[in-house]
């Protein structure tokens, strides 16, 4: 099986289109056309973890944290990132990052964290935006139901639990073909009036290349006359860390022993505990600063993420208790969820969890 299959199977299972716009998921560096040996899947991709590949005859790592976020002026031997292309280069192996579409993904980084703090009733704490499209699109009215069959099965006409979802209006469309058109209604030169419709689908963002292609492939007309337009409509089931909570309230301290012991935190940076027991929680994996002033609109009675800032711990007001348990620790078991996917669906070669601490903070 080639590099390129696992590739695309992880874009599409986690479109690359939700990440974040600063971010640099998915392919880092390599040979995407090589065939795999086995994969190691680790959160971050360091010198040791390439040591590690090669020891294990892996190919292609796997590392939720791009490698590369800013270009590179030279590849020298001067900083590790450098040091680091340079060995994978030397020994084929491919580098793929998943990243901020992970976080975003309804089951992704901060679903694992909620299920390893076993919360139920779970959502999104706050909805990704723009992620839908209007698609409008002017058809003859008897190549309607062609269009529609070609649209819904790439994945337009979705709306919640429903699908097959559109809206058709009639109408006149007038043109005149020029001399280079070859149509399949009217004649070269003269203006034609025929019955149409106006028929309109939303579409979601890691859709729209899929279905501009059904579009262009079912519609009769050589050019095809459309409208995409974004729109601010919110998409509940991708964005932004995590809301849920516990089965039954627990008393503040053993809560905390539970999250420490959990995610195995050398430290737990917290504001003061504002009630007795917690019982809805909030999170986010990783730098989840952000999302803090909703977390507290949310009604939560604490927020789990991490590298939060002195001045940001008193945005909690005495409303909410505030968790820093580490970056490391709260993206940890990402690893473990993407060797459990990959395993569920390629039995080809070896996937393997990375053995190494990649975690460059120690505690005394």
């Amino acid at each position: 099986m080639k590099i390129k299959t696992v590739c695309d199977w992880l874009s599409n299972e986690f479109p690359i289109e939700l990440q974040e716009h600063y971010d640099n998921s998915g392919l880092q560096l390599g040979e995407i056309d090589l065939e795999v040996k086995n994969i190691l899947v680790s959160l971050d991709c360091t010198e040791a973890i390439v040591d590690e590949a090669i020891s294990k005859n892996c190919n292609l790592i796997i590392s939720h944290h791009p490698l590369l976020f800013v270009g590179l002026k030279q590849i020298g031997n001067h900083s590790s990132i450098e040091k680091i292309v340079r060995k994978c280069i030397k020994n084929d192996i491919t580098l793929f990052s998943i990243h901020t579409n992970l976080d975003n993904h309804p089951l992704g980084v901060n679903a694992e964290i909620g299920r390893r703090l076993n919360l139920l009733n779970t959502g999104v704490l706050q909805a990704m935006e723009g992620q839908f499209y209007k698609l409008v699109v002017f058809v003859p009215q008897e190549a309607q139901e062609k269009l529609d069959t070609a649209l819904f099965a790439a994945g337009a006409g979705s709306i919640g639990n429903y699908e097959a979802c559109n809206f058709v209006s009639e109408g006149i469309g007038s043109f005149t073909p020029k001399e280079e058109a070859s149509p399949s209604v009217g004649k070269i030169g003269e203006r034609s009036s025929i019955k149409e419709n106006s028929a309109q689908y939303l579409v979601h963002q890691t859709q729209v290349t899929k279905v501009l292609a059904a579009m262009k492939s079912a519609h009769p007309y050589e050019e095809v006359a459309y409208d995409l337009i974004q729109l601010k409509n919110k998409q509940t089931s991708f964005g932004a860390g995590l809301i849920g909570e516990l089965a039954e309230a627990m008393e503040v301290n053993q809560f905390l022993a539970q999250v420490k012991n959990t995610f195995n935190c050398g430290v737990i940076r917290h504001t003061k505990a504002h009630i007795t027991h917690i019982k809805t929680v909030a999170l986010c994996g990783g730098s989840g600063s952000f999302l803090r002033h909703r977390a507290l609109a949310s009604g939560a009675d604490c927020y789990i993420t991490a590298d939060m800032k002195y001045h940001e711990f008193f945005d909690a007001e005495d409303k909410i208790m505030y968790l820093d348990i580490g970056h490391y620790e709260s993206e940890q078991f990402t690893s473990n969820l993407l060797v459990e996917k990959l395993k569920e669906n390629f039995t080809n070669f070896a996937v393997r969890l990375s053995e190494l601490n990649t975690n460059p903070i120690n505690y005394l």
